[in-house]
């Protein structure tokens, strides 16, 4: 006996996982097809490439100059000047610059992050009501599966004279009911494929796995709260986009510092004629200085101003979100514990109302009294089922939901 506990054990342990496989691996697939995602991530590649392009010293500058007149110099006269000349902004600039572009990249890559974990919710979303229908279609198959054995009981005690007509015809009146249902359902299940296969990048109609049954598991009391403010990749976004702004108001202010150039000046002389003396057609070589005069400050103090307001945008974009959050985790922890509860009722309900059922049908079966009691309390027990059924997806729903805004990783 304690073996073949163990072996159930198992099977169930196994079974389980590949449940979990079996939508992890559709994570996976929509992660790695799904085109939103995958433009959210060129965005971050995309502003990866401004940091080196705001890190880098502007260009030197060359110049020529070839004088179809010379000018005379007193050692001789000058036929033509080549100039090279690089500034340099002042101390700091380009690497406030490289950190204001490098935060900003690393607000992109946690937007793509919280894409990346939206998507998941999204497929998880979508996965759960395929599931919900399939139970739906096994449950309403079974139920006339019954029907269709009251049917022939009722007919039999008919024959007999043992009961009325009209429960024939009450339990033929419940199976169109039951088929026309099935039929909606199988019509309904085209457009959920299509929007699943939709997030993963793929056929509408290719068929989807699913699970033959959800494992529900109590959900503990503050699951993961501790990381909803802390590991959010919206409020990691925008932390990096305040530091980025501190950055960029630290690189506006050192822009309105004067920048220095540097520089030599190569000058080619001709020999004078007339006389004869040192350096007589010497080439020239001068190196030369300069310092911008940044006098007009109006660019400068908006830059640094914009920055600031970016800042208070930020924090202010932060406290918002951190609100949201925090009320959605608790609307969020109540449906989940609103469906705990349900689960629980209709567990006891079917269990209930299939014990009455099973004395009711007992009792027809000796008296032929009452079948519109069976069939009333076979409808309840179908209600029931289903209501599970939504119960269970409601539930999963939810908690995918919470794993979404506490940034689970997967």
């Amino acid at each position: 006996m304690k073996k073949i506990i163990t072996l159930i054990i198992l099977f169930v342990s196994a079974f389980s996982a590949v449940q979990a496989q079996t939508l992890n691996s559709y994570l996976e697939m929509a992660a790695a097809n799904n085109p939103g995602l995958q433009a959210k991530y060129k965005d971050f590649e995309a502003a990866l490439q401004k940091v080196p392009q705001v890190s880098s010293l502007p260009d030197p500058t060359f110049s020529f100059g070839y004088f179809v007149s010379p000018v005379e110099t007193r050692v001789g006269p000058q036929r033509a000047k080549f100039s090279l000349s690089q500034m340099f902004p002042w101390f700091g600039t380009l690497e406030a610059k490289a950190d204001a572009a490098s935060l900003m990249a690393d607000a992109k890559y946690q937007s793509f992050l919280d894409a990346r974990n939206q998507l998941f919710y999204e497929v998880a979303a979508a996965y759960y009501p395929l599931y919900e229908l399939n139970r739906l279609k096994e449950i309403e198959q079974e139920n006339i599966g019954i029907l269709e054995s009251y049917k022939t009981i009722a007919n039999t005690k008919f024959k007999n004279g043992l009961s009325p007509m009209t429960d024939v015809l009450r339990v033929d009146i419940m199976l169109k009911d039951a088929q026309t249902s099935l039929s909606i359902l199988e019509m309904k299940e085209k457009p959920l494929m299509a929007a699943f296969n939709k997030l993963l990048n793929r056929e509408q109609g290719k068929a989807v796995t699913l699970t033959d049954s959800l494992p529900i598991e109590t959900v503990p009391v503050n699951f993961r709260k501790d990381s909803l403010l802390t590991e959010n990749p919206m409020l990691k976004a925008l932390d990096a986009k305040m530091q980025a702004s501190e950055a960029s108001e630290t690189a506006a202010r050192l822009d309105g510092l004067p920048k220095l150039g540097v520089g030599l000046d190569y000058a080619i002389l001709g020999k004078r004629t007339d006389m004869d003396m040192a350096d007589n057609g010497k080439n020239v070589l001068m190196p030369m200085v300069s310092v911008s005069i940044p006098i007009f400050r109006k660019k400068y103090k908006a830059a640094q101003k914009e920055a600031q307001l970016m800042q208070e945008n930020y924090s202010l974009q932060k406290e918002e979100t951190m609100l949201s959050l925090t009320s959605a985790y608790e609307m969020i922890w109540f449906q989940i514990q609103q469906q705990q509860e349900l689960l629980e009722l209709y567990d006891k309900q079917i269990s209930q109302t299939d014990q009455t059922l099973n004395l009711l049908f007992s009792a027809y079966g000796n008296s032929g009294k009452d079948f519109e009691e069976v069939l009333r309390m076979q409808q309840q027990l179908l209600q029931y089922e289903k209501k599970k059924a939504m119960a269970e997806t409601q539930h999963q729903t939810a908690v995918a939901k919470l794993n979404y805004i506490t940034a689970k990783t997967y």
